[in-house]
């Protein structure tokens, strides 16, 4: 059975292994790779495959698929195996019109039967836990995250993670916190784990997520981007009731140790490029940092991006 409380959520185009690095050594139980196609997997699709790389010492480590129907699921789980998961999550939740477009992600909601037989494929091939990442429904006139979370117990899911808002909303707006805890409510004594997700920006709301909402655990997502103290911050709370801040200089190093790591695993023309977004992140809110972002925006090298950041060192 799932355990872990505090989850890094798959983020495409940001949970790659070095962010995953960064949050793990920052109090994160366990984290989930970017979003892997089953198709592509069946394929033995090379750019699939780098997502399921692990970062240096990583022992743990949920897959999360994404796949139309039962069909590409089944085909991809001998090449998945090759890669020893340490649990496996479908993405039902995914608003991406290009993923939708395809029947997968939310546009599963629309047909709750489908994940039970997903589910059932994984369950029958695979002796792993398996979890199921969904959202309220496909819009304000379709809600029903209820059903759909039975359809995939049924089907054999361990465990449910609730992104509390509709496919309709995408990111906007903001997630109905009321539905986590009828969720929490409705798997009362099935032996089933449930996990929070949308807005959970601060530990504090992570900390509202368990203790008022009575999910079992909470998956951040862009929560973390630039702050993957909030998973020391919650657990800090969790151990000894207070949380644990970082100062602006561990922000900042921080950031720099998470360019580093992209510069060793990818090299410092990719890691230059990518690494811009997340420094921006690391950045929000910091006062007098205006000048640094606007420096950022043409950063390169490692040196470029410590020159745009100097100044703001205490």
């Amino acid at each position: 059975m799932i355990e872990d409380k505090l989850i890094l959520a798959p983020l495409a185009g940001y949970t790659d292994k070095a962010f995953r690095q960064i949050c793990t050594s920052f109090g994160a139980d366990i984290t989930v790779t970017e979003m892997v196609s089953a198709e592509g997997l069946s394929r033995d699709s090379v750019k699939t495959e780098e997502l399921l790389e692990r970062f240096e010492g990583e022992d743990r480590l949920i897959v999360q698929l994404f796949a139309p129907n039962e069909d590409p699921v089944r085909r991809c789980i001998k090449n998945l195996m090759k890669y020893n998961p340490t649990q496996i999550d479908i993405n039902c939740g995914c608003p991406v019109p290009k993923v939708v477009k395809t029947g997968a992600g939310s546009a599963l909601m629309l047909e709750p039967e489908k994940i039970k037989r997903i589910c059932k494929v994984i369950k029958e091939e695979t002796n792993l836990p398996l979890s199921v990442k969904f959202r309220l429904g496909w819009d304000s006139n379709s809600i029903n995250y209820l059903e759909f979370a039975d359809m995939a117990v049924e089907g054999g899911a361990d465990a449910l993670t609730l992104h509390a808002r509709t496919r309709a909303q995408g990111y906007a707006g903001v997630a109905d916190r009321e539905a986590f805890r009828t969720l929490a409510h409705h798997m009362m004594g099935s032996g089933v784990k449930t996990y929070g997700s949308g807005d959970v920006f601060t530990a504090e709301d992570a900390i509202r997520m368990i203790e008022e909402y009575k999910m079992d655990g909470v998956m951040f997502a862009r929560g973390a981007i630039g702050n993957p103290f909030i998973f020391r911050e919650t657990r800090s709370y969790i151990e000894k009731g207070e949380y644990e801040k970082p100062g602006r200089n561990e922000v900042l190093e921080t950031a720099m140790r998470h360019f580093d790591l992209m510069v060793h695993y990818y090299g410092e023309n990719l890691a230059g490029r990518e690494m811009r977004k997340h420094m921006m992140a690391y950045l929000k809110g910091m006062s007098g940092a205006k000048e640094s972002k606007a420096a950022l925006t043409s950063a390169l090298t490692r040196d470029d991006y410590l020159r745009s950041i100097e100044p703001l060192m205490i």
